[in-house]
């Protein structure tokens, strides 16, 4: 009788800390808050293991990327520092987060990542420490963006690298553009200006 008490409790902790992770819990969030209504609610470790809040972006428009040094798109790290150059002075940051989820383009570690970022492009925008935007080990904050009930109009499967969404000034998602889109095109711009505004 007593086994099978223990058995129970600790089948009901495996959930808990099951679903705590899943919501995006103590792993992704602060103070492991439960109810995320924004992208203020988690923390990330930075490119250099640093844990950072993206609480600290409250109030600026923002423009969250999953990078990678060895595909196809990945000159649009010029793109994204030209428009980081452009509006940072406005309220405005592009973080970067490398992800090796897609055709093992991003397999470097957190060193190289930051040390190719800044000698091939001259990365001076965010850089975060590589998660994964995708499948069973998705960060929190990637389940977040990507997740259908909270973000019906711009959720659904992040497809390759370079997809961007916009956050408002009040941490929540109002543009998402797809890998191919530039970040210097013409779109992109005119809803940072209107996000701006």
């Amino acid at each position: 009788m007593k086994a099978k008490f223990i058995l129970a409790a600790a089948a009901v902790v495996c959930v808990a800390v099951f679903s705590s992770i899943l919501s995006g819990g103590a792993s992704g969030t602060e103070d492991g808050e439960k109810n995320v209504d924004s992208v203020y609610s988690f923390t990330l470790k930075d490119i250099d293991g640093k844990d950072t809040s993206l609480g600290q972006y409250r109030g600026k428009v923002l423009l969250l990327v999953n990078v990678a040094s060895k595909c196809g798109l990945t000159p649009q790290y010029e793109g994204l520092e030209q428009l980081y150059l452009k509006y940072k002075d406005r309220g405005f940051a592009i973080l970067g987060f490398p992800a090796n989820n897609f055709a093992g383009q991003e397999p470097g570690t957190n060193e190289e990542i930051k040390s190719f970022c800044s000698l091939k492009y001259n990365v001076t925008f965010p850089m975060f420490s590589k998660i994964s935007v995708k499948g069973t080990d998705i960060h929190p904050l990637y389940k977040y963006l990507t997740d259908k009930t909270t973000n019906p109009e711009f959720g659904g499967d992040i497809r390759w690298n370079f997809n961007k969404f916009l956050v408002g000034k009040d941490g929540r998602i109002i543009a998402r553009f797809e890998p191919q889109v530039k970040p210097e095109s013409e779109p992109v711009s005119q809803a940072i200006d209107k996000a701006l505004q």
